[in-house]
């Protein structure tokens, strides 16, 4: 399966940088467990190709409104930012 995702490296408040990764993703059965899982092994696979990801999330539309699934504070900026645009994609 093909998952679209966008790599971005935003500064910190702290005034380091953070890598983060968004999926366009969501598990079939849409429970937080299954969720938190798939954004697990997205996350794996990211690393594993060579993306740092120090936060990350699923987006994914749901009854015509956009959700996020992830790490608080990354949610918390999509949230206000919204979705970004996709910069890559990774086979799962």
């Amino acid at each position: 399966m093909r998952i679209n995702l966008a790599h971005l490296r935003e500064r910190a408040q702290s005034g380091g940088f953070i890598d983060f990764a968004v999926f366009d993703a969501r598990s079939t059965n849409e429970s937080q467990s299954s969720n938190a899982a798939l954004l697990a092994r997205l996350t794996a696979a990211a690393n594993n190709s060579g993306l740092k990801v120090d936060q990350a999330a699923l987006a994914f539309s749901q009854n015509g409104r956009v959700h996020f699934c992830g790490s608080k504070p990354l949610v918390a900026h999509l949230s206000q930012a919204g979705v970004p645009h996709w910069t890559h994609t990774i086979e799962l």
